[in-house]
């Protein structure tokens, strides 16, 4: 069933208002970007270093008890990552946390207290130095390049070269704009985070892909119309299938963020995010830089 018929939006007419809003969160983003290798964002262990001490208990564990329990015990900021055994508990602290013996004997204490029914072995105990903190930075680095690189290519293989430039600056938008979002709520930025960005990127390209579909097919068969009314058409005609799926991939997002617990709550507050975002940045961005762009040639057929 039809829920609303034909749309006939003028998105292009709004460009300026949302090229100036996505200037600023790109600002915001360029300056966590340049934050982050400074070392002055909120950096997990990941990127920063820090202490990793693996327990395995008698008992399972409630992962959201334990929380707890280190919060009182003096450990608010440890981050905890359970196995597939739920009697197994990794304990990660940042590097200013001092001695690694004396932390796993501090930590063992708290637990010992909180839950002395559950006793526990220490089954390994690690230090992950500054300089492999900073290895992963780079790495992390040179993946988003990598993704932003490989869109280029494969959208101006599939269209030309202008829509693979669109897609790869509505998909770079994308990314320092979660990436500033972050920054300004001080979220703590881990490789799950990065993850949460390369899953981005692609359902932006996904997204984008889409409406450069229809605007490609409307441009074989332009008549007298303008670029800007043909653009306007194709976003309108792929409006509600762009609308409905980011509507139903939200809404797994938000279940995952609101009942998935604290170990996965920031990676799917980037998915939440970045799903508006990029349904956003397709219609937005990546459409009105075609219209910027002088040579409104017909573009080849895509490739098979």
């Amino acid at each position: 069933m039809d829920i609303w018929g034909d749309t006939k939006i003028d998105f292009m007419g709004k460009r300026k208002i949302t090229f100036a809003i996505s200037i600023i969160l790109v600002i915001i983003g360029i300056i966590a970007a340049v934050a982050i290798p400074l070392g002055k964002a909120n950096l997990s262990t990941d990127f920063e270093g820090g202490i990793a001490i693996q327990f395995k208990f008698e008992k399972s564990l409630e992962i959201e008890k334990v929380r707890g329990i280190l919060e009182t015990g003096g450990f608010p900021d440890a981050e905890l990552q359970q196995f597939a055994e739920p009697s197994k508990l990794l304990v990660k602290l940042s590097r200013t946390s001092g001695d690694l013996r004396a932390v796993s004997q501090s930590i063992g204490d708290v637990f010992a207290a909180g839950m002395p029914d559950n006793p526990y072995l220490v089954e390994s105990t690690s230090e992950i130095g500054p300089t492999v903190g900073k290895k992963l930075q780079k790495d992390a680095l040179w993946a988003i390049a990598i993704s932003l690189i490989g869109i280029l290519i494969y959208v101006a293989w599939r269209f030309e070269f202008r829509f693979g430039v669109a897609a790869v600056i509505a998909t770079f938008h994308d990314v320092l704009a979660v990436l500033g979002i972050f920054y300004f709520l001080d979220k703590e930025i881990s490789l799950l985070v990065v993850t949460a960005l390369l899953t981005l990127a692609g359902y932006s390209l996904t997204d984008t892909v889409v409406v450069f579909d229809r605007i490609r097919e409307n441009l074989h068969k332009k008549g007298k119309e303008g670029m800007e009314a043909l653009l306007n058409r194709s976003v309108n005609e792929v409006l509600r299938r762009t609308i409905v799926t980011s509507l139903t991939t939200f809404l797994a997002s938000l279940s995952l963020m609101l009942l998935g617990g604290e170990v996965i709550h920031d990676f799917a507050l980037a998915l939440v995010l970045g799903i508006i975002i990029g349904s956003y940045s397709s219609i937005f961005i990546a459409s009105p830089i075609l219209l910027l762009w002088k040579d409104h040639r017909k573009p080849a057929l895509a490739k098979a």
